[in-house]
C-alpha cells in the first residue's frame, strides 16, 4: 500500500516515537491525525505537518470515537493505523519499605499499553473493514509499538513488561483474524532510543546505556523507528510479524 494520500491515525504522535512517525507519514504524503492526550503537543505537532490534532485517551471509547470521527471528518477514512501511544514505569514487587506494590499502578500501565491499544485497533478496524479493497485487496495496515522489555524486561519492569508482552502477544491473533477484511497488523519492538524522556537522564547514564548496545553503540534516533513504521505501511508481505528495533540489544536484569 503506497502511504501518498491514504489518511493515517497515529496515537501519541505529540512527542517521541509517535511524532517521529507522524512527521515521516506526513512526509510521504499522508493526511495524518495525531492523536494525543496532551492536546498542545497533538496541536504543535499537527501544526508542523498541516496535520490534524486530535485529543485522544486511548482507554476511553468514547474518546477514541471521537478523535476517528474528527480525523474521518478531515481527511476521509483511514488506511493506516499507528498505535505508538503508551506509558513506561518501573516499581518492585516489593519496596524498600517491605510493602508490596500498589496494585493499581500495574492496572494502569496495562490498561493503557495493553487495553488500550486493543481498543484503538477494535474501532478503527471495524471502520478500515467497511472499505474499498485497493487493487491488491488490502484495505489497511495496523501497527503497534511493543518493547525489548516484552522479552527481556528488567528488575521493577513487571507492569511494563507485562502490556508490552501482551502486545506481542496479541499481534499474530490479531493479523489472523483481518486477514479476511485484508487488513496487516505487525509489531515493533525498540530497544533503547533518544526520546525526550530517556534524553532527560543525565549524559553519563546515556552514555552507559549506549554502550550496552553491541552495534551501533549509540542510541536509536527516532527517525529510524519511523522509517521502519512506514516501510511496514509499503511493503504488503509483512504481516503477523513482530520485529525488534534495538542493534542486538538484550537487556541485563537490571
Amino acid at each position: 500500500m503506497k502511504i501518498a494520500s491514504h489518511a493515517a491515525l497515529v496515537t501519541g504522535g505529540g512527542s517521541g516515537l509517535g511524532e517521529a512517525v507522524a512527521r515521516e507519514l506526513a512526509a510521504q504524503g499522508a493526511k495524518v491525525a495525531v492523536l494525543d492526550i496532551n492536546a498542545a503537543n497533538a496541536q504543535r505537532v499537527a501544526a508542523d505537518i498541516g496535520g490534524l490534532a486530535c485529543p485522544c485517551d486511548i482507554t476511553d471509547t468514547a474518546s477514541v470515537q471521537a478523535a476517528l470521527d474528527a480525523a474521518e471528518a478531515a481527511h476521509g477514512p483511514a488506511r493506516i493505523l499507528m498505535n505508538i501511544a503508551g506509558i513506561g514505569t518501573a516499581k518492585r514487587v516489593v519496596g524498600r519499605d517491605g510493602n508490596p506494590a500498589p496494585l493499581e499502578d500495574f492496572e494502569r500501565v496495562v490498561r493503557i499499553n495493553l487495553i488500550g491499544t486493543y481498543n484503538v485497533i477494535r474501532l478503527a478496524a471495524a471502520r478500515i473493514a467497511k472499505l474499498e479493497p485497493l487493487d491488491d485487496g488490502e484495505r489497511g495496515a495496523i501497527l503497534c509499538t511493543a518493547s525489548v522489555a516484552a522479552f527481556d524486561g528488567q528488575v521493577g519492569q513487571e507492569a511494563y513488561s507485562a502490556s508490552k508482552a501482551g502486545v506481542v502477544g496479541m499481534t499474530l491473533p490479531l493479523a489472523r483474524d483481518l486477514a479476511q477484511h485484508g487488513i496487516r497488523v505487525c509489531t515493533i519492538a525498540p530497544g533503547l532510543f533518544a526520546t525526550p524522556l530517556l534524553k532527560e537522564l543525565p549524559e553519563e547514564v546515556q552514555a552507559n546505556l549506549a554502550a550496552s548496545i553491541p552495534f551501533p553503540k549509540r542510541l536509536g534516533q527516532p527517525s529510524e523507528f519511523a522509517a521502519l513504521a512506514a516501510h511496514f505501511v509499503t511493503n504488503g508481505h509483512l504481516n503477523g510479524e513482530v520485529i525488534r528495533l534495538d542493534g542486538a540489544l538484550r537487556m541485563a536484569p537490571r
